[in-house]
């Protein structure tokens, strides 16, 4: 059972990301059956990164949604990214509402009873990135304001946690043939560089190995 409060004037505050989303869907329910495109009986919504291109400098993607064939369930599985600004709670809705129209439609493409649902609905835009148009936008604030502040804490991609540096293998180069070979740091600094068959010295040419 959802955890909520009330305020003093009659406003529901939800106390986890998933609550506010899964009263979303409820509340969003109505503009869908609006449009002849009812949602199912059980959606599973939860803040999360999507699968692929989630923290993209470019073309990011801020939402996902599963097929019903993917869970074990057989119902579709939507996550919004924590990387969509608490501040813009229309944002992650009209976010939901892009993730809901495949959901409703069960199709994992952008084209045909996809596209034709979303412009019903009202989004606008390049259909694999869409947002609320005006009239959306207007909806999709009432709802806002009917569920309250979005409770979440929005993450920086660039903050993202790294793995700890290990061990590097520099890569050394014989100018003369191109000959490579690797080794570490420790052992330049002990032993010297190596010698190339050709016998001259290797060079180091560059000092992450990432970069091949």
């Amino acid at each position: 059972m959802a955890s909520k409060s009330t305020t003093a004037t009659g406003k529901v505050k939800y106390s986890s990301r998933e609550e506010w989303l899964r009263a979303a869907v409820a509340a969003l329910q109505p503009l869908f059956a609006a449009v002849k495109r009812p949602l199912p009986p059980k959606v599973h919504v939860s803040c999360g990164f999507p699968s692929v291109r989630a923290l993209s400098a470019r073309n990011r993607a801020i939402g996902e949604c599963w097929q019903r064939n993917a869970s074990s369930d057989g119902n579709n599985h939507i996550f919004v990214s924590p990387t969509i600004a608490s501040s813009d709670p229309v944002r992650v809705l009209d976010t939901l509402v892009h993730e809901l129209v495949h959901a409703a439609v069960n199709i994992p493409g952008h084209r045909g009873a996809f596209k034709q649902t979303a412009v019903a609905l009202g989004l606008e835009g390049k259909m694999t990135a869409t947002r609320a148009g005006d009239e959306l936008k207007k909806a999709l604030t009432a709802v806002v304001r009917e569920l309250g502040p979005y409770p979440h804490a929005t993450l920086d991609p660039l903050k993202r946690p790294t793995k700890k540096q290990t061990t590097r293998m520099l890569k050394l180069a014989c100018i003369k043939d191109g000959y490579t070979v690797r080794t570490t740091q420790k052992w330049l600094e002990d032993m010297g560089a190596p010698i190339c068959p050709c016998g001259r010295e290797f060079t180091a040419e560059m000092k992450d190995d990432d970069d091949d």
